[in-house]
């Protein structure tokens, strides 16, 4: 099986090949004689095609195929047939291709110069296979980062699509519950429900978005609860933050602000929900307090903080810390991320 090479690539190769020849040519003997540098450029150009007919086509029978004795037999005569002609040219013209030391006094053997043909061979063989090598393991590498990314994003796509209808479950049921008190804030409850909703579907698409769209989502989903309550809210929300501009992952306190509402005291006034929203550094602080409701009994578990804690996993490995302290009375949830 041969490799599509990119163009680029093919570039790259020749590139280094005329280099490593010119380097080569300029520290051998007899340099500057003609017929020197004729046989020099083919035996390069003999080096280049055992190379390649190692990296695109021997190569294959042992990491493809895995027929290692058809490969090992390839090789082999390959590897003979290789060097039987360099002897042989190197023979026919021995005066240029056998003689070497400072005045050409020295003559190789045949014996001497097949088994450096063999040699020679053989390295550039091995060259080929340990390059076609290297490649396949960086490009399956690479496969395997494109295939984790895919499942990683496909896993958070996932998991943003349930949040829209569980937050949209617990919103009508807060807006059923308005609607069956006849309450006048059913309307403007709607209309709340309505921007959130926008922003959801429409506008929270993308892998991150500004800082300032989902500070406005979470004060409109604040406003939104507030109207369901009969009573005065007493909650304290706190925003510093240095830049509204930083991008972060979209829906991500939802699950802290659900919880405050669903389970904890928003009418007393001594011990007011309180939520804050720092942002110094490039690092996201949220925080989230409230005195428990010890009336409520709904022991049922959602998917919220759940769904939150395995998004953060994918979204922001390793840089982000996630805090609970729950205790008789209080429940308060910390969230640090680095953006």
């Amino acid at each position: 099986m041969f490799i599509n090479m990119k163009r680029s690539h093919v570039i790259y190769h020749i590139l280094v090949w005329l280099v490593l020849a010119a380097l080569l040519l300029l520290t051998s003997e007899n340099k500057t004689s003609i017929p020197h540098i004729t046989f020099y450029t083919l035996f390069t150009l003999s080096n280049i095609t055992i190379f390649y007919t190692s990296y695109f086509f021997i190569s294959s029978y042992f990491i493809g195929n895995k027929r290692y004795l058809t490969g090992l037999i390839i090789a082999f005569v390959f590897t003979l047939t290789i060097a039987l002609i360099k002897l042989a040219i190197a023979v026919y013209n021995s005066d240029i291709l056998m003689r070497y030391g400072d005045n050409l006094e020295k003559t190789f053997t045949k014996g001497e110069y097949f088994s450096s043909a063999i040699i020679i061979t053989l390295f550039f063989m091995f060259l080929g296979y340990g390059f076609r090598l290297a490649s396949n393991s960086y490009q399956m590498e690479q496969a395997r980062k494109t295939l984790e990314t895919e499942k990683l994003n496909a896993e958070l796509a996932f998991l943003k699509s349930q949040i829209n209808p569980h937050f949209l479950f617990n919103s009508l049921n807060n807006i059923y519950s308005l609607a069956y008190q006849k309450s006048d804030k059913a309307p403007e409850a709607i209309l709340k429900l309505s921007e959130i909703m926008r922003y959801m579907l429409y506008e929270s698409n993308d892998d991150k978005v500004s800082l300032e769209d989902e500070i406005n989502y979470l004060e409109n989903y604040i406003d939104l609860q507030k109207l369901r309550v009969k009573e005065q809210v007493y909650l304290e929300l706190t925003i510093h933050v240095d830049n509204y501009q930083h991008r972060i992952m979209p829906l991500l306190v939802i699950s802290f602000l659900e919880n405050v509402f669903k389970h904890g005291v928003a009418t007393d006034k001594e011990h007011p929900i309180r939520i804050t929203v720092e942002v110094q550094n490039n690092r996201l602080h949220f925080r989230a307090q409230n005195k428990k409701n010890k009336l409520n009994k709904d022991k049922t578990g959602g998917i919220g903080l759940t769904n939150l804690k395995r998004r953060l996993e994918l979204g922001y490995p390793d840089k982000h810390t996630f805090i609970v302290q729950d205790n008789e009375d209080y429940y308060s949830s910390e969230l640090f991320v680095y953006l």
